[in-house]
């Protein structure tokens, strides 16, 4: 990975482990993906963007294969994802042939406009919702 890349990974995701994620998830509307830790075997949320249509939920990783909730998505793909204050059940798939950049298009402005800024390596995911 070259060296900016790199630079930007490592302060984004310091930034957001330290100061963002401890507060975005305790806000009882910011969206949620809860994920199983693939070592721990213990729920890990990580506050996020997307936008649900339909039996769908759809976001973009912003690093891609790097970030922690996609390497625990790849071991267990049964994931819950926090919409509008209520949980709900699904199964996870990484979709590495979609065009992560036409798909940030169609999600919330405010946290695409973040993904484009400090991503790296976009990977879109999309979560079939249970029921």
């Amino acid at each position: 990975m070259p060296r900016l890349a790199d630079l930007r990974f490592r302060a984004a995701t310091t930034f957001q482990r330290r100061v963002g994620n401890p507060i975005l998830r305790r806000l009882p509307l910011q969206t949620v993906l809860e994920t199983t830790g693939r070592v721990s075997g213990l729920p890990r949320r990580t506050p996020l963007g997307g936008r649900r249509v339909g039996d769908s939920f759809w976001l973009v990783s912003e690093f891609g294969e790097r970030s922690q909730y996609v390497r625990n998505i790849k071991v267990d793909p049964r994931v819950r994802v926090r919409i509008r204050g209520r949980w709900h059940t699904g199964t996870a798939q990484l979709l590495p042939d979609d065009d992560p950049v036409a798909r940030l298009r169609g999600l919330p402005r405010f946290n695409s406009l973040g993904v484009r800024a400090f991503g790296t390596d976009l990977l879109t995911v999309r979560v079939e919702l249970d029921g």
